[in-house]
């Protein structure tokens, strides 16, 4: 048998592995987004069984033998084909000693405590989520135990996993750079900085209002209407089911008009992504194998780079004030411009400014290494994400909800993930410097005419993404690993300007 005909048979079963995939996805799409709270428990036992037969589908000895056999002989693939089969032979040397009765129980946990953080989140009680969550590491570290090979640690494993060539002397240095650089700027503004007028920012904009901008933004953005949904949730998040199906979520808060227009803006980042890889490598089974870090950089790219730009608030301002019904007439677009890049410490993250941002994930990065790596135990989680809220960023933490149940992410196996949203920004800021020697970016942003932003990361960037590792993806579109002076350089000349500090 030719290596293109076992190929053709590994297709076969990846088709039908990738139908369960999308179903497991849609149950957990339709957890998230509209099943009432009795239901719960029901869908995570469907999507636990569902669960099984992919687990079973995967090792299957014909799937198995295939993977090794290609992934050691490629002669006769193309690059396409060989990169796909190296994807999926470490997909399966992660998993492959783990039982179908431990992948179960572990799919249970998972769907179990995601509804017990909604409803510990609802209460503020972190009690009620404790149990899952150390079920959850638990899992992590059985999981982890089990491989034939693995990086020295759980949680480097685990940065590894995600961001292939991550680790925690990596972040290390990273997070240290950042630390040194933001901490005196955000000090300096809070100290020094202008007032900016903010008055306006709480003032009531309609529901429906908030909706009609989302889909304005969806449209503006590039994203194909006919190819994705929007819908609301507790936590938003992005998923794809193929190119021709992306769903995107939001929140509304009637008082907080920008949470929703940059929640949007992020999320779309996200969907562009998902729609616009090219169509060979959703034919040959390679999409979507972007780490999350490359991810997290076209959503932060939109939201922030363009999104708070001056650029795009004068572009985008007139729709706002005629959606919201005068409610802005007096406001200014320099005024807005300045509102919505406001400055200062705050308890959410979602909600933190573009300054701030990186220390709030820098203190999800230390506590999940801590008890990823045993160093500190669940118990310890809520006392200690308070005193690092009070060291590096001088709030008080007032209950559990606004504190260490604010995010979604330690409700399923994905430790590891957080450090992907500063890496996004650091690499969105190199990026966003070598697409400015090619066009000048907020002249089209100020003429609203996205559309050659989206050409331009579909040609560098989305091309390639799941091709490459990290590092080679980035040296691939600006000529240089990662650099983190670029996204430093970028906030303080921003906020130096904007605050007009000496």
């Amino acid at each position: 048998m030719t290596n293109q005909q076992k190929w053709k048979r590994l297709c076969a079963r990846l088709d039908e592995m990738q139908a369960y995939g999308r179903s497991l996805g849609k149950l957990s799409f339709d957890m998230s987004c509209c099943a009432p709270e009795e239901g719960m428990e029901q869908a995570g036992k469907d999507m636990a069984a569902l669960g099984r037969r992919l687990h079973q589908l995967r090792h299957a000895p014909g799937y198995e033998k295939l993977i090794c056999e290609l992934y050691e002989n490629s002669e006769g693939l193309d690059e396409v084909q060989k990169k796909a089969v190296e994807h999926l032979y470490k997909g399966y040397a992660r998993g492959k000693n783990i039982s179908a009765a431990l992948s179960y129980e572990m799919n249970l946990a998972a769907n179990r405590a995601y509804a017990d953080w909604l409803r510990a989140k609802k209460a503020s009680d972190f009690s009620m989520f404790r149990d899952s969550l150390a079920a959850l590491i638990g899992y992590t570290r059985q999981s982890i135990d089990l491989r034939d090979e693995k990086k020295d640690g759980y949680y480097n494993t685990c940065l590894d996993d995600i961001e292939e060539g991550g680790s925690e002397r990596q972040l290390d240095a990273f997070f240290a750079a950042l630390k040194a650089r933001i901490v005196p700027l955000l000090r300096r503004i809070v100290a020094e900085g202008k007032p900016i007028r903010e008055d306006f920012m709480t003032r009531p904009v309609p529901i429906p209002a908030q909706e009609a901008m989302s889909r304005y933004l969806m449209e503006l953005q590039g994203l194909r209407p006919t190819a994705s949904v929007l819908m609301t949730t507790e936590h938003p998040f992005t998923t794809s089911f193929g190119p021709k199906d992306v769903r995107v979520t939001t929140h509304y808060h009637e008082d907080s008009f920008v949470s929703n227009i940059f929640t949007t803006l992020h999320e779309d980042g996200h969907a562009l992504f998902m729609q616009n890889e090219p169509q060979e490598l959703h034919d040959k089974h390679c999409a979507n194998h972007m780490s999350n870090a490359m991810h997290e950089t076209i959503s932060r790219f939109y939201e922030n780079l363009i999104g708070r730009s001056e650029a795009f608030i004068d572009f985008v301002a007139p729709k706002l004030r005629e959606l919201a019904g005068g409610i802005f007439d007096d406001v200014t677009n320099r005024e807005l411009y300045e509102a919505v890049n406001i400055a200062r410490p705050s308890l959410i993250r979602t909600e933190a400014d573009e300054l701030s941002y990186c220390l709030h994930v820098m203190i999800r990065y230390e506590l999940e290494k801590a008890f990823i790596n045993e160093k500190i135990t669940v118990d310890e989680i809520p006392a200690l994400w308070n005193a690092k809220y009070k060291e590096y960023l001088g709030v008080e933490v007032p209950d559990d909800a606004r504190g260490c149940l604010q995010d979604v992410h330690w409700s399923g196996i994905d430790f590891g993930y957080f450090p992907s949203y500063a890496l996004g920004n650091a690499y969105g800021a190199q990026i966003l410097r070598t697409m400015e020697k090619d066009f000048d970016v907020f002249a089209a942003v100020r003429k609203g005419e996205l559309q050659q932003i989206l050409d331009w990361l579909t040609q560098h960037v989305f091309s390639i993404a799941s091709l490459k590792t990290p590092d080679e993806w980035i040296r691939a579109i600006t000529g240089e690993s990662l650099n983190v002076n670029y996204y430093l350089d970028y906030l303080e000349k921003k906020f130096t300007a904007l605050y007009e500090l000496k």
